[in-house]
């Protein structure tokens, strides 16, 4: 691994030391293209205005057409964390702006992605609402264009709220609003699609007020929880505008006002409320939200997010938890199969395709982002489709390095052999989709060469980037404590240093874990290297971040290594 130091403009850190920045955080935020201390506001009047999102107001007008008509609305969510925080937070924003709303999420397993015809025809015979008069996708539908028509021809309108890239033709919805559509002139196109679920709501709410048919209509602020835990699970790139959600959300949360599902979920997973981090949304909250889409059913999420009081979230987290327990020990299995089949890969090789037949195929997205950690390669990992269809399917999930944008690729593979694919979609980063069986050596071959072309130079030499070396006096629990206070994640990683240190004990624990006692310049630090079993040299110089580690009430800094670096 190359490790590197990011680039620093020393004028800009000045200033924001000027500002009132600590010299540490001026010259973290400098080498992450803040420019100005004012970018560092969290507070919800620098938000971006939902001008120039396109569809919004269409969107708006038509929800509170319905909303008066007491019309049905059916919000169709997607199965992932992201899919579950936007579908709660749309049906409780609705539900209190007094419309009749309920959802339904498709089945990983029986559905496939998106709304569906096979979706559709599910709708109109909800348990609840009988056949709605809406459909309102989140996180999902740009990709939808036979479902939005199947829609249409049995009566139900839809509006399509999404965040994914779309394909050339777009749905013939009654409104669509996706900050990646063509025309949309929305500052931020990063939003997740929680994000973009809070913006339609806030729309319908403000279109309610003017109208004066909800002249005092209630506060919003207690969905943003929901929007901090989305838009972190589903790493997407945290811009200004991501953080300030993020931060808002956090702050309830910490404040003790998260919603009972939250407050459940923190309770299970032995987080402490008034000490959450980012990094606890992410890899304590967010996966066993997806655990349940992943195995099971997300409506246990979704349900758990909705739950008005503690004792009715509870169980529900619980039965997360559990779910999550089995979906590790799953994942475990599948990457040691996975490791044990791949031999490194040549200089000239550029991705890697993997299949099994025996794989889950809610967890195959998460062992292709751990042969991509490991190889640093764009990786799709395969399983075997359920359902009767005439020739077997598969259905994969692949995950990228910075610099190969992955729908892209598929997209140009696609156009160059039509029919191969099925049906795919996603981001830069992670892509879906499916196929049959029989493609596989094709897709193999195709994609391969897609990514040929499309990546960009110097993408597949692996490289880590850190802020370089910290002082000894640096190196605290207080340091720690500062930085875990800000909103960091995609696009906006969070810090991690680099210095050589001499290495005073080391053993392997738990399932291939080093555990250090590191000594920098007569100061002792523990440190935890996750999957490396291999011994260090007595002087190693190491990648690392600050952490603080509470064991038996008791708050201590601990090094979370991240890699070894070649010495300087």
């Amino acid at each position: 691994m190359k490790v590197n130091t990011r680039t620093i403009d020393r004028q800009i850190a000045r200033s924001l030391e000027q500002a009132g920045l600590a010299p540490l955080l001026a010259r973290l935020f400098a080498a992450r293209g803040v420019r100005s201390a004012s970018a560092l506001n969290t507070g919800l009047n620098d938000l971006l205005k939902p001008d120039g999102l396109l569809g919004l107001d269409s969107a708006a007008e038509q929800l509170v057409g319905a909303i008066g008509a007491g019309q049905s609305l059916c919000v169709v969510g997607d199965y992932d964390c992201d899919g579950a925080t936007a579908t709660a937070l749309m049906v409780s924003g609705l539900r209190r702006l007094g419309a009749r709303v309920d959802y339904m999420v498709p089945n990983r397993f029986t559905d496939g992605y998106g709304l569906t015809p096979g979706v559709v025809t599910a709708a109109l015979q909800h348990p609840r609402l009988g056949k709605p008069d809406w459909l309102i996708t989140v996180d999902n539908g740009i990709a939808s264009v036979a479902g939005v028509q199947a829609a249409n021809e049995v009566g139900m309108a839809v509006i399509v709220t999404d965040h994914h890239l779309p394909g050339d033709t777009l749905p013939a919805a009654a409104a669509i609003v996706n900050p990646n559509q063509p025309g949309c002139q929305f500052a931020s196109r990063n939003l997740a699609g929680v994000g973009v679920a809070f913006y339609v709501v806030a729309a319908v709410r403000a279109r309610l007020r003017e109208t004066g048919a909800l002249p005092a209509p209630p506060a919003l602020g207690d969905l943003l929880d929901l929007v901090a835990l989305g838009t972190i699970a589903d790493l997407v790139r945290l811009d200004d505008n991501n953080r300030r959600l993020v931060a808002a959300g956090l702050a309830r949360i910490k404040a003790g006002k998260a919603r009972p599902g939250i407050a459940a979920l923190c309770q299970i997973a032995g987080v402490v409320p008034h000490q959450l981090t980012v990094r606890d949304l992410g890899f304590a909250l967010g996966p066993r939200i997806n655990a349940a889409g992943r195995l099971e059913d997300i409506s246990i999420g979704i349900e758990c997010l909705l739950a008005e009081s503690l004792p009715a979230a509870l169980p529900l987290a619980e039965t997360l938890d559990s779910i999550n327990r089995q979906r590790r020990e799953i994942e475990a299995d599948m990457r040691q199969a996975a490791l044990d089949t791949i031999t490194e890969p040549t200089p000239d090789q550029l991705s890697l395709v993997l299949h099994e037949p025996d794989w889950h195929e809610g967890v195959v997205g998460l062992v292709a982002g751990r042969v991509k950690e490991r190889f640093h390669r764009p990786c799709f990992a395969f399983a075997v489709a359920s359902g009767e269809t005439a020739e077997p399917m598969l259905r994969g999930s692949g995950r990228s390095v910075t610099g190969v944008h992955l729908r892209d690729a598929l997209a140009l593979l696609d156009a160059r052999e039509p029919g191969l694919i099925d049906r795919f979609g996603g981001h830069a980063m992670a892509a879906g989709l499916s196929m049959k069986a029989s493609g596989l050596p094709a897709f193999r071959d195709g994609i391969e060469k897609a990514i040929a072309e499309i990546a960009a130079p110097g993408a597949l030499n692996p490289e880590l980037l850190t802020d370089g070396p910290l002082k000894a006096e640096e190196m605290t629990l207080t340091t720690a404590r500062t930085l875990d206070q800000y909103v960091w994640g995609q696009g906006f990683e969070a810090p991690m240093f680099c210095n050589e240190f001499r290495v005073v004990r080391q053993k392997v624990v738990g399932k291939g874990h080093l555990k250090l006692d590191l000594d920098f310049d007569g100061l002792p630090l523990p440190a935890i290297f996750f999957q490396r079993d291999e011994p260090l040299a007595d002087r190693a110089r190491l990648a690392y971040s600050l952490q603080p580690n509470e064991y038996r009430g008791l708050t201590t800094l601990q090094l979370l290594i991240h890699a070894e670096a070649a010495p300087d």
